[in-house]
C-alpha cells in the first residue's frame, strides 16, 4: 500500500459532487463518498490495476456513480489529480498535470 495525496483541486471536485448528490436526495452524497472511498482503497491496494490513459495518468471508475478518479503513480506515492464526472471535458484533468 502506498501513500496517497489528494490535491486541492480533486478535493474541490469531491466536495462539489457530494453537495450535488446530497441536493438530489438526502444521503445520496454519503453513498457517493462511500463509493469513492472504496475506489481509493482499491487504488491504494493495487495502483497499477488501472491502465495508463495519458502521460502516466491512470483512471479508476467508480462502480455506482459516473465518476473517474484520475491519478499519477510513482514509486512512493499516488497523487489524485481529479475526481470528475465522466461526461466532463477530458481537457479539464489534463490541465492539472
Amino acid at each position: 500500500m502506498q501513500n496517497i495525496i489528494i490535491r486541492p483541486e480533486a478535493e474541490n471536485d469531491i466536495n462539489s459532487a457530494y453537495d450535488w448528490y446530497e441536493e438530489q436526495r438526502t444521503g445520496l452524497g454519503s453513498e457517493f463518498a462511500l463509493e469513492l472511498m472504496d475506489s481509493v482503497d482499491r487504488i491504494m491496494d493495487t495502483p497499477q490495476l488501472y491502465s495508463d490513459l495519458y502521460c502516466g495518468i491512470r483512471r479508476a471508475l467508480l462502480r455506482k456513480f459516473p465518476f473517474g478518479i484520475y491519478y499519477l503513480l510513482n514509486e512512493v506515492k499516488i497523487i489524485v489529480l481529479s475526481v470528475l464526472h465522466l461526461a466532463m471535458d477530458p481537457g479539464k484533468w489534463k490541465k492539472r498535470i
